[in-house]
């Protein structure tokens, strides 16, 4: 189109002239004086409209580039150290977050609402009427764990974690000892709440004894090669001793009646890793030692764990997942007690309960108190309801992880439980009970 684009032929004598310039090395000022020039010869020569030039710039001028090189290599000089202590400083870190120890901690856990863990099947509610919880009691955790170096330094600043060693955790035991045998002490306080807390009710309930399995070992100071001490294992069950059978502590007693301290006995045990094949079975001489409370009474060497198992007219499940031992006993029978009778039993107060329970409801003393508190108190709970059994630092330990935010209340038994619970407002079951 006319005005718009340059005719070629008008061009071509400008050819050798532009391979000289090329050839040339000139400033771009002049380049562009020519350029212009040029644009403004062929616009007289055909009248036409050109493109207008473009806008050069003068280069600019770098004015103490030497300084500036000499800044820039300074400043890397100081870049290159901290980038590799902080280098160092990571690959520390990721190597401290990886490298085990032989520490646990012990930290809060957290407090639950034992209610959302019942369950009553058809068969029961067939037989009892459920009151569901109005104000659901919490049964309240610990959580340990191994450390590594990174979380034993992190531990150690923290006021509300303890770092424990091995001894301090296990004692003599091993950690799958351990763990077996607090599994087993839930399913007993399991069994011990629905206990109390049934026949707090009315209700026919007895107990059935269970296997006799090693809980505890009992050492005297330099114990013999005989000695069960030395011979048995935590999580051993005794099936006879001298060949008589011993399936429960009710035939155990009466035969060691007739020993004395010194005495050596044949025992029959299924090792705590066997099989429920009697194949497994091994015996082992054992001799006995003198009871450190009573010295003129001999005993084998061990605590046995609690193995009874209660009969009870229905059945309540109660699911504790990867739960183990018994410090839930108080907020089970609780929390029984409040779904099997009518009314509010924490009088519209956040609860928290903590403490074993016995068979003559009696409230046992348990582990990580701190720990626990601090649990509830992340979980709003306004009262704490504790073992009158723990020891004046363990209390004040507890009172201070939590201030004035949760008022601890020790209680001996069930029956003071109660008691407290009725001063918050709650309906109490005095005259509560069930007729099937």
């Amino acid at each position: 189109m006319a005005g718009l684009e340059r005719p070629t032929n008008k061009m071509a004598p400008s050819v050798s002239t532009t391979i000289n310039k090329v050839l040339t090395v000139v400033p771009a000022t002049e380049v562009a004086t020519e350029r212009a020039m040029s644009e403004e010869n062929s616009t007289t020569m055909d009248n036409s409209v050109p493109f207008p030039p473009p806008s050069v710039q003068s280069a600019p001028l770098i004015a103490g580039s030497a300084s500036n090189t000499a800044r820039i290599n300074r400043r890397l000089w100081w870049a290159l150290p901290i980038l590799t202590i902080a280098w160092i400083g990571l690959v520390a870190v990721i190597a401290a977050s990886l490298t085990p120890l032989k520490l646990w901690e012990l930290a809060p856990g957290s407090a639950e609402q034992v209610s959302d863990r019942l369950t009553f099947d058809k068969t029961t509610l067939s037989k009892v009427m459920r009151y569901p919880a109005k104000t659901p009691i919490l049964f309240v955790t610990a959580f340990g764990s191994k450390l590594s170096a990174l979380d034993a330094f992190a531990g150690a600043l923290d006021n509300d974690v303890d770092v424990q060693t091995y001894k301090e955790r296990y004692g003599t035991s091993t950690p799958s000892e351990q763990k077996r045998l607090g599994y087993q002490s839930m399913t007993t306080a399991k069994q011990i709440s629905e206990y109390v807390a049934y026949t707090r009710m009315g209700l026919d309930a007895s107990f059935v004894y269970g296997d006799i399995i090693v809980e505890e070992l009992v050492c005297i100071d330099n114990p013999g090669p005989l000695s069960g001490c030395k011979q048995l294992q935590l999580g051993d069950t005794i099936t006879s001793l001298d060949g008589e059978p011993t399936p429960t502590l009710l035939e155990l007693t009466p035969l060691m009646a007739g020993h004395k301290p010194g005495d050596i006995v044949t025992l029959t045990i299924k090792p705590a890793d066997a099989t429920d094949s009697s194949s497994a079975e091994v015996t082992k001489r054992i001799q006995l030692i003198a009871d450190p409370d009573t010295p003129t009474r001999a005993i084998i060497g061990f605590i046995p764990a609690d193995t009874r198992t209660v009969q009870l007219p229905f059945e309540v499940g109660i699911d504790t997942d990867q739960i183990g031992g018994p410090s839930a006993g108080l907020a089970f029978t609780l929390a029984l007690l409040d779904e099997l009778t009518p009314g509010d039993l924490m009088g519209g107060v956040k609860v928290a309960a903590t403490g074993t329970i016995g068979e003559d409801e009696s409230v046992g003393a348990i582990g990580a108190l701190a720990q626990k508190a601090v649990a509830v108190k992340a979980a709003g709970a306004k009262v704490f309801l504790v073992p009158k059994g723990q020891s004046e630092e363990e209390l004040a330990a507890a009172r201070r992880a939590v201030g004035s935010s949760v008022r601890i209340e020790p209680v001996a038994n069930l029956t003071e439980a109660l008691a407290i619970l009725e001063s918050l407002g709650g309906s109490g079951i005095s005259n509560a009970t069930i007729e099937l």
